[in-house]
């Protein structure tokens, strides 16, 4: 019997062994399996023993005048070395296997070049092979080109290299080993490129140079820039990024991904821009897919590995606030946002009828939930989904009507579609036939759906014409959305492979709806999910699928962080989380957050309606929407200030306090303009830890209360969010309206958050003027009127009635 149990026992744990086994050889090779549209991650291109690699090593022409030459690179492979049972890759030179051995060079020198663009700006650009067209027009930059500064920056001869001097830093080139250096004005070394040689002595750790690697599969070529890393150097950007804030340690992917969520690492809105705490930013100007290893595999070196057969790399000298100006002024500031894009957008997913738009409406008036937009998702078609621009008659008797009725009451449509056309969609055939889709490599379409080809002027066209008839039935704005998967082995009109292409797919999106928008309705205003560099001159983009959880909520935060230190303005997420009905405890801190957002929405599985919760939700839910429509003075101010200086709305704390060192540590509140922080409460609770930047008091615009600077523990009020106000700062409000429509911009209220002195300062712009003002009170008094007698003003310090 025991005999028994035992050959039992040993039968159980055979089983269990194979078992185990097979599953995890199944999980290895799922990890490498290859997905559709799964994130192209180009690192381990640079660790294949069978590509070969190409070193930077030395200058081996320059003409100072130009700022351009020729890098010498030499040619290494990867070989094995063992040392006491462990084995490394390690980088060895290796002689040219080409032939005829006449015709091709074993160390090439190739193309590299310094362009400055103003005094802050820089551009470095190193070839890794003959290109055919180099200065080929950019969707990403301004005008297509990045200007030429001639003045600003002086050239002097120095020991061993070049050196380029403008009043904000220097760039200094060494012949050998070859190195491109970047100091602040004050001589400070910031960065600098990562030579064979400086890692060779060091370390035993092999570390890729600045290269480029020659695929053996194919013979294309991408480039690895390598830049040194500083102790204590922090990285921040590179959009949407839901995860880890300071990306120090991080490897990043940047390929635009529908990310299913915002708690993994992929992204909606990769931007191929960052900055660092050391006092520049780099923006990697290519569309192609980057992997950016931060310090991750070895922690002093920031390696930049961009897809591209050239390193296109824009440098920005000075504080964030700096750095934010000069990207944008590359890549372009976003355009103001209509008034009534800042009041609250009433959606869920989804209003399916003309009466339930009405019935939302009216419930919207008769509970006093101020509101200005109601969106109508996947539901409008006459099949759920499928994107034909028209409105199911059986449901829709009257669009136009609809819309018209709506305006008067105060609100404006909002339509969702998307660029993916099924094959029983009616307009499939029209699509495929008049070659307005992404083809394969054969002809045919790379998925079973048409895919929009937005790099086909015909195509931009023929959307546009579909979307202009919307407009004109009175839609106030388009929902774009996804956008993220352009095939990436399709063949684009542009010429050019998804390679090239996937990546710039959000951005044509964006500018496709925009530009017609503005045509038709003459407001700068879509809504979009994905986005690229560039993106942000057509506002607004939201978070995407959040989870009805306390660490989405939080993860959605520093991916609007994240964006905003990537260029754009405007921001928005689904107050409550997507996928499921909201928890009301939850939805009631996440609105909170959401009210004070550069942009209000309420989104995602139903009921999203305040009035279909307690009684006391609807409460607390109006209670925090009134805020922001009183606040709209101050909201409509910061925003065009954003506008013209390249600033987020929803704003990192060391924006605004870059000598602070606590400012660069916080990843879970912000400042919402230039004057308000703001704490969510991210999980149940009446208090929180908050840390106050800078050396001025801060008043919570709740209670009154003052608080020094620094970390200190707060209470909420009656709302469960912390809201303080800067010391000296002046926060316009209107008199409470249930639509921006309806809103008084006559008569303005000036509040003086002075907790020491008489003095505070503020911003004004008049929706009818879109021009921004300084605002200066003296105790009740102010200074000047800067409207000249077209606003009444009421003045009063916080805490007065």
């Amino acid at each position: 019997m025991s005999q028994s149990i035992s050959l039992k026992k040993i039968l159980v744990l055979l089983l269990i062994t194979v078992f185990m086994t097979v599953t995890n050889k199944a999980f290895a090779q799922l990890q490498d399996m290859k997905v559709l549209n799964v994130p192209i991650d180009i690192s381990n291109d640079f660790r294949d023993f069978s590509n070969t690699y190409y070193l930077a090593d030395s200058l081996s022409k320059f003409d100072p005048a130009s700022a351009s030459g020729t890098i010498t690179y030499k040619r290494y492979q990867y070989f094995t070395r063992l040392a006491f049972n462990n084995m490394l890759g390690v980088l060895k030179p290796v002689p040219s296997n080409e032939f005829p051995t006449t015709e091709y060079a074993a160390s090439p020198e190739l193309a590299f070049s310094l362009q400055f663009v103003s005094p802050r700006t820089v551009r470095i650009r190193a070839s890794s092979g003959f290109q055919v067209n180099p200065d080929q027009e950019s969707l990403m930059l301004v005008g297509g080109k990045a200007p030429v500064d001639t003045k600003s920056w002086k050239y002097s001869k120095v020991e061993g290299g070049y050196c380029y001097t403008s009043d904000y830093g220097s760039v200094t080139i060494l012949v050998h080993p070859w190195h491109v250096e970047i100091r602040d004005a004050n001589g400070k070394l910031l960065t600098k490129t990562i030579h064979h040689q400086d890692n060779a002595d060091s370390t035993y750790t092999p570390v890729m140079p600045f290269s480029f690697v020659r695929r053996a599969s194919d013979y294309s070529r991408s480039m690895c820039a390598s830049f040194a890393l500083s102790p204590g150097e922090k990285i921040f950007g590179c959009g949407e990024s839901f995860t880890q804030f300071n990306k120090r340690g991080s490897k990043v992917v940047l390929w635009a991904d529908d990310a299913n969520g915002i708690q993994n690492e992929t992204m909606y809105k990769p931007i191929p821009f960052y900055m660092s705490s050391r006092g520049y930013g780099v923006f990697m100007h290519t569309s192609t897919p980057i992997t950016c290893d931060f310090g991750k595999y070895f922690s002093g070196v920031n390696s930049m590995m961009i897809g591209d057969d050239e390193a296109d790399l824009f440098v920005f000298l000075g504080e964030p606030k700096d750095i934010l100006n000069e990207y944008t002024n590359l890549t372009g500031k976003p355009n103001m946002p209509p008034l009534w894009s800042f009041g609250l957008w009433m959606s869920r997913i989804t209003y399916t009828s003309e009466k339930e738009g009405r019935d939302v409406a009216a419930e919207l008036r008769k509970n006093q939930v101020p509101a200005d937009v109601i969106h109508y998702d996947t539901g409008w078609f006459t099949i759920d989904w499928r994107t034909d621009y028209k409105f199911d008659p059986g449901r829709f008797s009257d669009p136009a009507k609809l819309m018209s009725d709506l305006k008067t009451q105060g609100f404006h449509v909002s339509l969702w579609q998307l660029p993916y056309f099924t094959p029983k969609n009616k307009l499939f055939p029209e699509l495929v036939q008049k070659n307005l889709v992404v083809k394969d490599s054969k002809g045919n379409l790379p998925y079973e759906d048409a895919v929009l080809d937005f790099s086909n002027p015909e195509t931009v066209q023929w959307y546009q014409d579909k979307i202009a008839g919307l407009l004109k039935l009175g839609v106030g704005v388009i929902k774009v959305d996804f956008g993220e998967a352009a095939p990436n082995n399709g063949l684009f009109h542009s010429g050019k492979t998804g390679f090239y292409e996937h990546n710039l797919y959000p951005l044509r999106y964006n500018k496709a709806v925009a530009d017609i928008t503005k045509q038709v309705n003459g407001e700068n205003i879509i809504w979009a999910r994905s986005a690229w560099a560039g993106s942000q001159r057509y506002p607004l983009h939201w978070g995407g699928d959040a989870a009805n959880t306390n660490t989405a909520m939080a993860a959605e935060l520093r991916g609007g962080l994240s964006f905003g230190l990537s260029g754009f303005s405007f921001w928005s997420h689904d107050m409550g989380g997507f996928v499921l009905k909201s928890p009301e405890e939850l939805y009631g801190r996440w609105a909170a957050f959401g009210f004070l957002s550069s942009h209000s929405r309420t989104h995602g599985a139903p009921p999203k309606e305040p009035w279909k919760y307690s009684p006391e939700f609807l409460k607390l839910f109006r209670m925090e929407d009134n805020m922001r429509y009183q606040l709209m003075p101050y909201i409509y101010a910061q925003a065009k200030d954003c506008t013209e200086r390249g600033l987020p709305m929803l704003r990192a704390l060391f924006v605004e306090y870059p000598n602070d060192p606590g400012a660069w540590l916080v990843d879970d509140q912000y400042l919402f303009g230039s004057d308000m922080l703001v704490a969510p409460m991210f999980e149940k609770g009446t208090e929180r830890n908050v840390y106050l930047p800078g050396k001025t008091q801060w008043v919570d615009y709740q209670t009154g209360q003052v608080y020094e600077p620094g970390w200190q523990t707060i209470k909420t009020a009656a709302m469960p969010i912390i809201v303080l106000v800067r010391s000296g700062a002046v926060i316009p409000h209107i008199k409470l309206a249930q639509s921006t429509m309806q809103m008084d911009w006559s008569n303005l209220e000036l509040v003086s958050y002075a907790t020491t002195g008489n003095a505070a300062k503020g911003l004004i712009c008049l929706p009818s003027d879109n021009v921004l003002r300084k605002v200066t009170l003296t105790g009740a008094a102010l200074d000047s009127d800067p409207l000249n007698g077209a606003v009444k003003w009421k003045i009063r310090k916080y805490g007065d009635k």
